[in-house]
């Protein structure tokens, strides 16, 4: 943005990271609630005066969850004559007694009312907040928008807000630059105006397949402002086909065992982590049971077959062995508990339509779906569930809107933890610790016919269409092509680079020294990211800023002038997201 994120206290003090013993969980346990969450939204609104804003701006809290070391992050809408304003809020981390430690901002509503921060002048000054269509003319326009003929899986929803209408510029020093010439810190995004809209969400099914979509619409004339695909996807003991014999946690009861586990998380639709039978239909179904608790025949799925004899399970066995992965990595090594910190269980459903090649997270049930694959192998790959649980952190926390480069990076926090869970299952013996190996870095390698992985880390271009660095053209991309920067990063924030211009791992925008960064290994890398991910993005967050918050967060991990930190930097250098620093 054009203005300053103004903090409200000083950041908390760095926690170092010993490299030779286990480091304490990054996060802390399940809470009830943020100690005088009230009194901190009073404190908020008390302070905008001093921001410029006038007396029409306050805040309203959104969530809270579990933060660094006995801290506690509560994110807020910033609202505006009692209506939100899209993607401006605040991420305040509080301490046990809930001082305020820090804030991050995206402060998009500065141009509205009477204050003196804003710079629009009178077009805003008088923000009107009456609508001229109702919810209903609006969940009427978005849904024909959308699909013809598609009924809703869930009913819409429609929510009134400000929506403001932000273009990105040069700075002055980049005035002369050419286009490829541009880094992303060379830009910088502009509120030229705000529209009221109505935030309309569409889950609906076109025969068997989902069509989930967010739409704007315009509540003056109903014009459709923005649109963006809300499909969140990649494209005992069991026998697991992508892992062999895996241990498996049932329940016992009845005439046999049901694929719940009683181990880990809680709550939720089953009681704990579960895996069900969508059977080829298109609702998750029933949970799998068996009469004896060994499950699965280790092969792909037979087309026509039964879903629930041994070569039907084997489907939710590699479903199972995913979700209890993931949930063991993100408690064991950063203390992080479910998809939402607060650790209430979630389930997968296995056998979703008829030969569908996808997987996807659905915010409407917080849990995920699993296809039989048609031209792809069962979806229900270690990497594959790991970034369809990834997507469940991110709607938990930042909700990064899942559109232009906020949605590039949502992809790729999905993408980073599905690597993350591949080496935790493979070489991470359950431990405190993310093991430096026993991931490809490749997405979705096991699940295609051809060997031919959807995406790579190391260097995103190799499927011919994902950049390898930032440019202006990111915003108008696939979510999943525009990840391919930030997943780069994170391959060289764990694993450095090459000097070599013919390796995969090299980068042309490095020039500093030594010309092959270092990297500072998988454990290091993603405690970086989730802590900046969790406790620092906002849903607007995109490249620039994500720089900026993932460099805060090495500097509070490891130190200011730490090896981390300057990892960091040259990461993002690397993508072409700032300049390259010397080690």
């Amino acid at each position: 943005m054009n203005f300053r994120p103004t903090l409200l206290a000083v950041a908390l003090a760095a926690v170092y990271l010993s490299a030779s013993a286990a480091p304490p969980p990054l996060m802390n346990g399940p809470v009830t609630a943020a100690p005088n969450a009230a009194a901190l939204v009073t404190r908020l609104a008390a302070q905008a005066p001093g921001l410029g804003l006038d007396a029409d701006h306050h805040f309203l809290l959104a969530s809270q969850h579990p933060g660094l070391q006995g801290s506690m992050v509560v994110r807020v809408h910033h609202m505006y004559k009692g209506v939100r304003v899209f993607g401006s809020e605040s991420v305040i981390v509080t301490d046990g007694a809930g001082n305020i430690v820090r804030e991050s901002v995206s402060a998009r509503r500065v141009h509205l009312g009477r204050g003196s921060a804003n710079q629009l002048g009178a077009a805003t000054a008088e923000f009107n907040v009456k609508p001229a269509l109702t919810a209903a003319e609006a969940i009427a326009l978005a849904q024909r928008s959308v699909r013809a003929g598609a009924v809703a899986e869930t009913p819409p929803a429609a929510e009134l807000v400000i929506f403001p209408l932000v273009w990105s510029e040069r700075l002055p020093a980049a005035l002369a630059k050419s286009d490829h010439e541009l880094n992303a810190l060379d830009m910088t995004d502009v509120v030229a105006g705000y529209e009221l809209a109505w935030l309309v969400g569409t889950r609906l099914r076109a025969a068997a397949l989902p069509v989930y979509h967010d739409t704007i619409v315009s509540a003056r004339n109903g014009r459709i402002l923005a649109q963006w695909s809300m499909l969140q996807s990649v494209a005992g003991s069991g026998k697991s086909q992508y892992n062999g014999e895996v241990p498996l946690s049932t329940t016992e009861g009845g005439a046999g065992f049901r694929m719940i586990d009683p181990l880990r998380a809680r709550g939720g639709k089953f009681g704990a982590l579960a895996v069900t039978n969508a059977d080829h239909g298109t609702t998750a179904g029933e949970v799998f049971t068996s009469s004896a608790n060994a499950w699965g025949d280790g092969k792909q799925y037979v087309a026509g077959a039964s879903t629930t004899g041994a070569n039907g399970q084997t489907a939710a066995v590699n479903a199972m062995w995913g979700l209890a992965n993931t949930y063991d990595m993100l408690k064991n090594a950063l203390g992080w508990h479910a998809l939402d910190g607060q650790d209430t269980a979630t389930y997968i459903a296995a056998h979703i339509n008829t030969a569908y090649d996808n997987a996807y997270y659905s915010d409407t049930c917080k849990c995920m779906f699993i296809g039989d694959g048609s031209t792809f192998n069962s979806l229900g790959a270690l990497d594959v569930v790991g970034h369809e649980m990834g997507h469940g952190v991110t709607d938990a926390t930042s909700r990064l809107v899942y559109a232009g480069e906020s949605g590039g990076l949502n992809e790729s926090s999905s993408d980073i933890t599905g690597e993350v869970v591949e080496a935790y299952a493979r070489a991470g013996a359950g431990g405190a610790l993310i093991p430096a190996g026993g991931n490809d870095w490749m997405i979705g390698k096991e699940i295609s016919k051809s060997g031919t992985p959807l995406r790579y880390m190391i260097r995103p271009s190799k499927d011919g269409t994902s950049p390898d660095a930032w440019s202006t053209r990111l915003r108008r991309m696939d979510v999943h092509y525009s990840s391919g920067p930030n997943n780069r990063m994170f391959y060289f924030l764990a694993q450095g680079s090459d000097a070599d211009p013919a390796s995969d791992a090299h980068s042309s925008y490095l020039s500093g020294t030594p010309r092959a960064m270092s990297g500072i290994g998988l454990d290091k890398a993603y405690r970086i990211w989730f802590n900046a991910a969790t406790t620092r993005f906002t849903s607007s967050t995109d490249y620039k800023d994500a720089r900026a918050k993932v460099l805060a967060a090495a500097e509070e991990l490891y130190g200011k002038n730490s090896k981390e930190a300057v990892a960091v930097q040259r990461a993002y250098a690397a993508v072409n997201v700032g300049m390259d620093i010397n080690e």
